[in-house]
């Protein structure tokens, strides 16, 4: 017996946690945009374990998005009273927990809503989860691109801003008009020093249109950086029936991800924050190691593993670490190049983490998908795989195994797999990138040459003759013979 998800249908629901607090119970204290799984299965279960605990029941959580999917997102938990199921995998346990946490979305579409909503006095954080891609940076640099057009319109056009940023930028201005203090702005997704980036490109954007209003940003509003980390797979039509045969829910947007969670924080929230400390995110004065650590690592290891698997017609992530190839590729990888160079973490054993890593990617109930690992390569390259090479070249070191990887990543971008099998290349750079990726077969410069994403990297000769010589040895001998060369120490 199956009951559709509702306020209404909780107490019949015997399979599955259910919310031990009433909606009228909670007040609204965030708004988040990008109301994605990853948001769903991280920050929102962080509240919703404080929540049954009876504390902070001021700080739920008000959506917000400027996306397609974001109304479609919208709709989907409306019609469920806000109510979604979170399924945690492991190999031994299946676990489902329904979250109460939100209490409203804000129609996309709507600026004046959503500007009118950050101005009331009870949102005291504001928080984002929009993925690399939506910070508006030069790939190469790291740094605000004030001629993006997005920001280039809402510069024009402040007061109907269509971008997340321009939209915080207007509701930080009513609160300002209204005399009230500044929200904290709260990032959450994967980039290094994401607080510090988020300043940057909020400050950046009202530069274009009030400069005055900026330099008043940087001087009140908080950024405290964090690191999170939760394998979070998009969620697929058998799951769905999964949660119905097995937990009798009927839920249209359930989260399915590990059980591990990870959460540092900077403690820099001048209007207060929920006690985020007791169920488990940890507070630290800098979060630098913590993030260097994860997005070298896991990020990093994410990047390298998905291109030799996409180009094995490998779909599932769990699939690629039972290949030995690619397994065995990524442990060279990883403890060869990568670890060595990673900054000391406080009491954290950095080889002892990476097998926590390998773990978590071999987990088969995840069902991650390689797809997804590959998508938006033109933002994840230069954030999780060319830094690592930049500073093993900066040490005088060889980058045999990171130069693969960037040669897999032009392969696979040619548009096709090992077997002839067409890729289905997902990146908003795609084409350019497409383009470059066929030139290079025969000039592999003409990949390099994408200035925007390996900046000075294109001009070491070091790096030039390792990824022309991975990418030829790719060409002519394939993937898997291509693996094996490195891991036997020939790809040289």
């Amino acid at each position: 017996m199956t009951a559709k998800l509702s306020l209404a249908a909780l107490p019949a629901l015997g399979k599955v946690e259910v919310p031990t607090y009433r909606r009228e119970d909670l007040s609204p204290g965030i708004v988040h945009f990008g109301v994605g799984n990853f948001h769903r299965a991280h920050l929102a279960v962080y509240l919703h374990e404080l929540f049954q605990k009876g504390e902070n029941r001021d700080w739920a959580i008000v959506g917000a998005g400027v996306l397609p999917s974001d109304a479609a997102m919208k709709d989907r938990l409306a019609a469920q009273d806000y109510l979604y199921t979170v399924v945690e995998q492991d190999r031994d346990r299946n676990a489902a927990t329904v979250l109460g946490v939100m209490v409203d979305f804000l129609p996309p579409g709507d600026p004046a809503t959503t500007i009118a909503r950050l101005a009331t006095p009870e949102i005291r954080i504001v928080s984002m989860t929009i993925t690399e891609g939506g910070y508006f940076l030069d790939p190469a640099k790291g740094v605000f691109d004030p001629n993006h057009p997005a920001m280039v319109e809402d510069g024009r056009n402040p007061d109907a801003p269509k971008t997340v940023f321009g939209l915080i930028i207007a509701g930080l201005k009513a609160r300002r008009a209204a005399g009230l203090a500044p929200f904290t702005v709260m990032s959450c997704d994967n980039i290094p020093s994401n607080g510090e980036v988020t300043r940057e490109t909020l400050c950046g954007l009202a530069k274009l249109s009030d400069p005055e209003f900026a330099h008043w940003i940087e001087a009140n509003v908080a950024f405290p950086n964090a690191m999170v980390d939760r394998i979070t797979p998009a969620t697929n039509p058998g799951q769905i029936e999964f949660l119905k045969a097995e937990f009798g829910v009927e839920d249209a947007a359930p989260v399915f991800c590990e059980g591990f969670r990870q959460w540092v924080v900077e403690d820099h929230f001048p209007l207060g924050r929920p006690a985020f400390e007791t169920v488990g995110a940890q507070f630290v004065p800098d979060v630098a190691p913590y993030e260097h650590m994860k997005i070298r690592i896991l990020n990093g290891g994410h990047a390298a593993i998905a291109y030799p698997a996409a180009l094995m017609d490998i779909p599932l992530v769990h699939e690629a670490m039972e290949e030995p190839l690619v397994d065995r590729f990524l442990e060279k990888l990883e403890t060869e190049e990568i670890i060595p160079i990673v900054p000391p973490v406080p009491d954290t054993d950095l080889r002892a983490y990476f097998g926590i890593i390998r773990e978590r990617f071999s987990n088969p109930k995840v069902r991650d998908t390689i797809p997804r690992l590959a998508l938006d390569g033109s933002n994840r390259q230069p954030k999780f795989i060319l830094p690592s090479t930049r500073d093993r070249l900066a040490a005088n070191e060889d980058v045999v195994g990171l130069s693969l990887v960037s040669a897999l990543w032009c392969r696979y971008l040619a548009g096709t797999t090992d077997s002839g099998a067409p890729i289905e290349i997902m990146d908003v750079n795609r084409d350019r990138l497409h383009a470059a990726a066929v030139k290079a077969k025969d000039d592999p410069q003409a990949f390099l040459e994408l200035r925007d994403i390996f900046g000075d990297l294109a001009d070491d000769p070091r790096f030039k003759a390792r990824f022309a010589h991975a990418l030829k040895t790719l060409e002519t001998k394939g993937t898997r013979a291509t693996l094996e060369a490195y891991l036997g120490g020939t790809l040289v």
